[in-house]
Formats: C-alpha cells, sequence, structure tokens
C-alpha cells in the first residue's frame, strides 16, 4: 500500500537557527533609527531602546521556548493556543495571521525589496515597483513549493552572507574618521529631561520601542516548522535562544555604528526627510556613494532572505488550521513529491500578492506589533497555566527564571498593548476589527471533521 505524503523531520539545529536569524533581520535594523531618534532625542535611549527590545524578545523566545518543546507541531501558537485556551482563540490566532500579521509582513519586506531595487536603478515608477514586489513573492513561493530543503538552502547562504556583510559595514563605520565617541553621549539641544522622566520615559521609550519590536519581530517564526526540525523537544528551544542572541548582537553593533558616525541632530534631520534611510545616509557619510549603494545592496539581501524564511514558515499556520477543518480544505495537502503544504503557501502568495496591490500593508504593519503582543502575552501566560493544568506533560525544556521571566514577559505584553490602545487607538481598533472578521468563517467551519494526514511523530 502506498504511503501517504507527509512533512519530514530534515532540519538540523543549525539549520533552525539559521532560520531564526534570518526571518528576523529585514528592512527594520537598517531604517528605525531615526523615528527613535525623534521620539527619544538620545543616543544613549537609543541604544537602551534596542536592548530593551531585544532581552523582552529573549524573554518572550526562551518562554515560548518551554510550550513549543512540549507541542513541537507545524502551526506553532495556532497549536499552543488549542492546547492551553480553545479552539476558537487558536483560530483567531491563524486568522489574524493570515489576514494582517504574517501576509502583510511578506507584503512590506517584498515591497521594501522592490523600492530599494528600484532606487538602486534610478527608477521611481511605484507600478513597477508593486510589479517587483510580486514578482518577488510568486519566486519565492515557488522555490518554497519545492520543498524546506531547498528553500532552507538558499536562507543559508544569503544569511551567511548578510551576517559577513553586516559586520564589514560595522567596522568601517566604527573605524571612520568621521564618527565620534562624543556622538554617543551626547543628547540633542531639544532634549527635554522633563518630558523624558517617571512615566513619560515609559511611554516614550515604549513607543520608540514599537519601531525596535518590528526589527525584533519573526523570533517565533521557527515553532511554525516544528514537525521538520530533528529533535524538536532540544532543538526548538535552543534554536529560539541562540536565534534571537544573535540578533541582539547584530542589532546593538548596527546602532552603535549609526550613533558613533552620525550625531543624533543628523538622525532626527534624516526622520524628517521622506524616503532616506538611514544606515544608507550613515555610510555615505563614512565611503561616500560606493558605500551608499552597498548599504542598499545589504537592504535587498535581508529583506529577499526574510521574504524567503517568511514564505517558508507561515505558510505551515494555514496547513495546521486547514488540517483541522479550520481554513480552506484545499490548504492541507501536502506535495507527494516535494513533501510541502503546498496549496498553503499558494492561497498565502496569492492574499500577500493581493495586499501588495492594495496599497494598504503599510498601514496593516503599523498594527503588527500590537496584534502580535496580544497573542506573544497569551503564550507567556499559557506556560503559566500548564504549569498549573498540565505538571505531568514532559518538558524537555523548563524556561529559565520562572515564573519571573514569563509574568515579566506578559506585564510588558500588557503595557504594550494597553499604551497602544491609548496613544493609536485607531490602529489598535482596527486591529482587532480586523480579527474579528474571522469570526463568519469560524462560524462557518468549526463543525469541520479534521483532514486525515500523515505526520512523522519522533
Amino acid at each position: 500500500m502506498k504511503s501517504s505524503p507527509k512533512l519530514a523531520r530534515v532540519l538540523s539545529l543549525p539549520s533552525a537557527v539559521i532560520l531564526v536569524v534570518s526571518v528576523i533581520v529585514g528592512s527594520g535594523v537598517f531604517k528605525k533609527v531615526a523615528p527613535m531618534a525623534a521620539e527619544l532625542q538620545s543616543p544613549g535611549l537609543i541604544l537602551a531602546c534596542w536592548l530593551m527590545a531585544g532581552l523582552v524578545s529573549l524573554a518572550g523566545a526562551l518562554t515560548n521556548a518551554e510550550i513549543a518543546g512540549m507541542f513541537p507541531q507545524s502551526g506553532g501558537e495556532y497549536v499552543y493556543y488549542g492546547k492551553v485556551y480553545n479552539r476558537f482563540f487558536a483560530f483567531l490566532y491563524g486568522w489574524s495571521n493570515f489576514t494582517v500579521i504574517r501576509t502583510a509582513s511578506i507584503a512590506a519586506l517584498a515591497h521594501i525589496f522592490a523600492q530599494s531595487l528600484a532606487n538602486l536603478l534610478g527608477l521611481q515608477d511605484e507600478t513597477l515597483v508593486k510589479g517587483i514586489a510580486t514578482l518577488l513573492i510568486v519566486v519565492l513561493s515557488l522555490v518554497n513549493y519545492r520543498g524546506i530543503q531547498f528553500a532552507e538552502g538558499l536562507s543559508r547562504a544569503l544569511t551567511f552572507t548578510m551576517l559577513f556583510a553586516i559586520g564589514a559595514l560595522s567596522a568601517l563605520g566604527l573605524s571612520s574618521s568621521v564618527g565620534s565617541l562624543e556622538h554617543l553621549t551626547q543628547p540633542s539641544p531639544h532634549f527635554d529631561a522633563e518630558r523624558l522622566q517617571g512615566v513619560g520615559l515609559l511611554k516614550a521609550m515604549v513607543i520608540a520601542s514599537l519601531g525596535a519590536f518590528w526589527g525584533y519581530d519573526g523570533w517565533n517564526n521557527i515553532g511554525f516548522i516544528g514537525e521538520e526540525i530533528k529533535n524538536p523537544q532540544r532543538n526548538l528551544p535552543l534554536a529560539l535562544g541562540f536565534g534571537t542572541l544573535i540578533v541582539i548582537g547584530l542589532y546593538l553593533l548596527l546602532n552603535v555604528m549609526y550613533v558613533y558616525v552620525m550625531p543624533i541632530d543628523s538622525l532626527i534631520a534624516l526622520n524628517e526627510t521622506p524616503g532616506q534611510i538611514a544606515a544608507v545616509e550613515v555610510i555615505r557619510q563614512v565611503a561616500g556613494t560606493g558605500g551608499a549603494t552597498l548599504v542598499l545592496c545589504l537592504i535587498l539581501l535581508t529583506t529577499f532572505n526574510a521574504t524567503n524564511s517568511s514564505i517558508l514558515m507561515s505558510a505551515r499556520i494555514y496547513y495546521a488550521m486547514a488540517r483541522d477543518g479550520l481554513f480552506f480544505r484545499s490548504a492541507a495537502h501536502i506535495h507527494p513529491q516535494y513533501q510541502s503544504p503546498s496549496a498553503s503557501i499558494v492561497w498565502q502568495g496569492l492574499w500577500s500578492v493581493g495586499l501588495v496591490w492594495s496599497g494598504t500593508f503599510d498601514q496593516l504593519t503599523d498594527m503588527l506589533v500590537f496584534a502580535s503582543f496580544i497573542f506573544y502575552g497569551a503564550t507567556a501566560l499559557g506556560v503559566i497555566i500548564l504549569r498549573r493544568t498540565r505538571p505531568d506533560v514532559p518538558r524537555p525544556y523548563r524556561v529559565v527564571g520562572y515564573p519571573v521571566v514569563p509574568i515579566l514577559f506578559f506585564v510588558f505584553c500588557l503595557i504594550l498593548v494597553v499604551i497602544t490602545i491609548l496613544d493609536q487607538p485607531r490602529a489598535a481598533l482596527s486591529g482587532i476589527g480586523l480579527m474579528a472578521t474571522g469570526v463568519p468563517f469560524y462560524l462557518l467551519w468549526r463543525r469541520r471533521e479534521p483532514v486525515e494526514t500523515s505526520v512523522t511523530v519522533e
């Protein structure tokens, strides 16, 4: 009797770590220093903000790692929420990823890639930019259609190239005579010490950190491919921890270089000039037009790589939903030759392309951090709940510093969500509204029987 197609465990620990790094490092770290400078007006606070966002993300990764090791299946949090809460909350998570969180991120990354390529070629036509973004999503969806080993091999090559380029550019900036140690400590003449203290400082740091969290977003995605990682109970937690630590180091290195080369007022001025990318202008100060071109090439590389990894991992959420009867049935199909969730990749690609042409993904990405942290907080709370309700379930990894680390991460998520609702109510309500669009689909699909598929279990 012919065996049914299934997802195979083919990814090692190094491959998983590389995927964590590749899906996180996109465009945010090259662009967000300028708006952060405008909000905080202090190089020290900028670096503190990136460090804080990194440590919070690491706390989230370590917290997520416990539950990921318990349930190493395709879908990540979608699976976890079904175990901890209920089927409806799990569905809302998956639906939110399909409508906003992951597909809008893919659309935004592809559009940034296309914009950077157009700028490099001296082209300004927006229709052409959208066409390039569409082509990128289609090509990388086809790459991932061919299977996870093919797509991961591409990601590995791109990630090693990216790490070398970031190291070289950082060394170039930090060794330049243009830079000064005074730039690292000198706040703007307009720095408002009274505003930036107590609650005012907390609010400013949280608002500025939205840009940093956009840069760190994606650390949890490795859980989406839990069924395809070897020895996942051990390797998933390690990949989450090591991958996030590597990214924290990269981001701090780059931002130290930015504020070393360019004084804070120059970074603030960049924020007032639409279309300028902070990293490009910093390296232009050091190495002229040639250096700026190299940074644009690096942004092309990182956005290409992050788009590929996002397509690879995110499609597994909709596959897991369809397998449970909570998404379009075709998305549960596994390609018999490539062992990929091929139909799920197609659904994801179609919606992402639609967002590119709708022109709404910029507004949607403003909601990404808000929506993501609702679910990040739910995961942290879920770890605490499971410790009480299911203490006998094997835990290959237990979060370091329990219960302090998950509680602190949950409290931070709660603070960020509340401040966003108070400070940006339109974006917050729009995000909640987009999540609610899934309710009619849930009512339509909730009585379906799960789809029969074969899953490799080790």
